[in-house]
């Protein structure tokens, strides 16, 4: 495709946009070469490429223009003017372009699947997973995009659009992916036809980057409100999700409502759940009441898609657990272990809710007999710092045992984050503090017996434990799996003194 040909594809050849050519050239026809691929990072390019100068907040590429030239660059996307040797066709924000032109260059991949964008705070990634395994037993072949596929939860869009587009010529019939905030907010699903967007909540979370919920609830919108999507599934539940349903009253977009409300006789246990929705009773290979409200909007967005009731059965019933999503972790131990990406008060909340539930009583025990919650989780750094005493407010009113350890410092001291979270531990429970992970993960399962549901929140999926000036390797799953089968063989209960801690006994463990 020429440069001329993409930008009046992308609808950029009006008012705003110019086409210059390249610095010390003095040829009006260099102004349109053949374009042969289309990126954002100067290390990417290769010859023929189209080169996206984006402001970055660490980075600036239009400081790599010339790099990406010496690379084989035929044109960029800036700004301002440069001094290169290429045509520069300049906008007024290069990153709202991306967009338009990454799709229009791969020939708008989204239009030739049925592409399902969700967003909200908590969520995203579970009802990806149920989608795509509805869509299978539908018949469709079905891909992913988001938080377990690629280093960002949303592809940058030169980055999308070529991964729709290879998926599509794979034979990928329907898409699900994952919409963050930080994505909508800086236009990387622009240029996108999703066939349906699915809102399933939104809490507090990312203030570190949209500062209040009144913008971070403006980006969520967006994806509802900008032409992209042809039917909002909406979670109705909540002040947010009210007034999203508000918002888009009276729109063009049609709007169909869902909330956890809609499932009826719920019945949960480690290894799964079910319910009866619409009349029908569906079985769901997940534990937790959350995850019934996740599998509530996967099936409502197929219905709207024209599947019908025995692919979402069976689809709900066959997905795999999905990793870091209240995993369950089982080396044959009596109590039940679950590893869960909850970072947000919301989710710390309704995790330890639904491991309540999951608790089993036991005869002849005190305590009238009740499995214990047993939670080991922290706060990453470099983050929003509005949610840390939230969190350990959640924690001490909800669990049963609190231990608070290093999650991902980054750039901050782990104990400050530590003491940040438990200054907000105004409940019954007095946490303890352990910063080194693995030990506090150990010291928990030490101290779980029978009945119990021992909980780690925060990492989930993550392999690995970001200190800020390196990454280590650390999977929760794996570290509590190791411990698991270090106690089996030493046939030891209380190796930790986390064990001494309950309702009763508050006092805190020295950290390091």
């Amino acid at each position: 495709m020429r440069l001329r040909t993409l930008l009046a594809a992308a609808g950029l050849d009006a008012v705003g946009v110019s086409v210059r050519p390249g610095s010390g050239t003095g040829d009006p026809d260099i102004g349109d070469p053949e374009l042969s691929d289309f990126v954002i990072a100067s290390d990417q390019v290769r010859p023929g490429a189209l080169f996206g100068c984006v402001p970055g907040s660490r980075a600036d590429g239009h400081d790599y223009a010339m790099e990406a030239v010496e690379r084989g660059a035929v044109a960029v996307l800036c700004e301002r003017p440069l001094d290169v040797p290429v045509p520069q066709v300049q906008v007024p924000a290069a990153r709202r372009a991306l967009g338009p032109l990454a799709a229009a260059f791969w020939g708008h991949p989204a239009r030739s699947m049925r592409v399902v964008g969700v967003t909200g705070t908590n969520g995203k990634t579970t009802t990806c997973a149920l989608l795509a395994s509805i869509f299978e037993a539908n018949g469709w072949r079905a891909a992913v995009i988001g938080t377990l596929t690629g280093e960002r939860t949303t592809p940058e869009a030169p980055s999308l659009q070529r991964q729709l587009a290879e998926l599509r010529e794979s034979g990928t019939q329907a898409v699900a992916m994952e919409v963050s905030s930080h994505a909508l907010d800086q236009g990387r699903v622009a240029g996108t036809d999703f066939s349906a967007g699915v809102f399933t909540n939104m809490s507090q979370d990312h203030l570190d980057y949209h500062h209040t919920m009144e913008a971070y609830f403006g980006s969520k919108a967006q994806l509802f409100t900008t032409g992209l999507v042809r039917v909002a599934i909406v979670n109705r539940e909540g002040v947010w999700g009210a007034r999203l349903v508000d918002l888009l009253s009276g729109r063009e977009v049609p709007v169909v409502t869902f909330w956890a409300g809609d499932a009826s006789e719920v019945e949960s246990g480690v290894h799964g759940s079910s319910f009866r929705w619409r009349g029908r009773r569906l079985e769901l290979n997940m534990p937790g009441r959350f995850n019934v409200s996740n599998a509530v909007a996967a099936a409502t967005t197929a219905l709207e898609l024209g599947v019908g009731w025995g692919p979402i059965s069976d689809g709900l019933a066959s997905v795999p657990p999905v990793r870091g999503r209240f995993q369950l972790v089982d080396e044959g131990q009596p109590f039940g272990v679950l590893v869960d990406f909850a970072h947000t008060p919301a989710a710390l909340a309704e995790a330890l809710r639904a491991a309540r539930e999951l608790t089993v009583r036991q005869p002849g025990r005190a305590e009238d007999q009740a499995g214990r919650v047993i939670l080991v989780f922290g706060a990453g750094g470099d983050r929003d710092r509005a949610k840390r005493p939230l969190m350990g407010k959640v924690a001490s009113e909800l669990a049963d045992i609190v231990v608070i350890t290093s999650d991902n410092p980054r750039h901050e001291q782990p104990l400050a984050i530590i003491e940040e979270v438990a200054g907000g531990a105004g409940g019954p429970v007095a946490p303890l503090v352990d910063v080194d992970r693995a030990r506090a993960i150990g010291g928990a399962l030490g101290a779980a017996r029978a009945g119990d549901v021992v909980l780690i929140a925060g990492k989930g999926h993550e392999t690995g434990q970001d200190f800020g000036t390196h990454v280590e390797p650390f999977d929760d799953a794996v570290v509590a799996r190791d411990a698991l089968r270090q106690l089996h063989q030493d046939g030891a209960q209380d190796c930790h003194q986390v064990g001494t801690q309950e309702r009763d006994n508050p006092r805190r463990v020295g950290a390091k």
